[in-house]
């Protein structure tokens, strides 16, 4: 009974919360062709929602816009493995080594703060306009939020859940394993979506700037050379819409789940 009813109150809430998305939609839509028609701005400057509907289905007939959301999460995918592995290694050593973690962990959170696009230039004159310093600024934007993420997640853990697995006999990598890795989790998907967020940000920053083929960042830098609003607007309308949905539905239900897993929601 009482999962009926949580499942009711669920499917209500989802209804809502799509209603509320709609109306939003709508009413934005409406005062974005009010303000084209007051003519504020040139056609040129703030083309109407249907002139970047058509531009959008330009890029879908022509395929640019499927390549390039394809190109442009199979760079975001390899950054982000790349800075979650080499991240986590140096949070899990950084945890090891007390004082080496506090020197990292100020560096680390300086350069966390370090503007993604000022590694552009550096990766260009270090690696060159290609694909590898591409995912090097998503890299160098996103791997210091790994290691801060996991050594703060890990050193954080309850003293006493350490003190009572080891009266238990726990040690070693069955430590690790079985008590630090649950008692941290919460933690660190909350740390991945953050750098999964510093990836993204850094990704389509660098695709602007390093023109090495298609890309939703080269879309955007297209649309910028020749003038075209329509594209621009078209894409960023899109770039929003895939942050948005890998957010929603993929980070957000993982750490519903793991929350849920371990006790912390309501």
């Amino acid at each position: 009974m009482d999962n009926t009813s949580n499942s009711k109150k669920e499917i209500s809430f989802n209804t809502k919360d799509i209603l509320s998305i709609i109306l939003f939609l709508v009413a934005f839509l409406i005062i974005w062709q009010i303000v084209f028609s007051l003519e504020i701005w040139p056609r040129v400057s703030l083309p109407s929602p249907a002139m970047v509907a058509e531009s959008f289905v330009d890029l879908i007939s022509e395929n640019t816009l499927m390549e390039g959301i394809a190109i442009t999460l199979w760079r975001l995918f390899i950054g982000f493995v790349i800075s979650v592995v080499v991240g986590g290694c140096v949070g899990l050593v950084m945890v090891r080594f007390k004082q080496f973690g506090k020197t990292m962990s100020s560096f680390a959170l300086g350069l966390q703060s370090f503007p993604s696009i000022a590694w552009v230039p550096f990766a260009i004159l270090l690696i060159g306009f290609n694909d590898f310093g591409i995912l090097f600024v998503i890299v160098m934007n996103s791997v210091f939020s790994v290691m801060n993420s996991t050594y703060g997640a890990i050193r954080n853990i309850p003293p006493i859940y350490l003190h009572a697995a080891r009266n238990m006999g726990a040690g070693g990598f069955l430590l690790f394993r079985h008590v630090m890795v649950p008692a941290s989790a919460p933690s660190l998907i909350m740390g991945l979506r953050q750098t999964w967020s510093f990836a993204w940000h850094a990704l389509i920053g660098a695709e602007m700037l390093i023109t090495t083929g298609l890309g939703l960042g080269y879309i955007l830098a297209i649309g910028r050379e020749f003038s075209n609003m329509s594209q621009i607007i078209a894409t960023m309308i899109v770039i929003f819409a895939v942050g948005l949905i890998f957010d929603r539905f993929v980070f957000s239900k993982v750490e519903e789940k793991v929350r849920e897993k371990w006790g912390l929601s309501s």
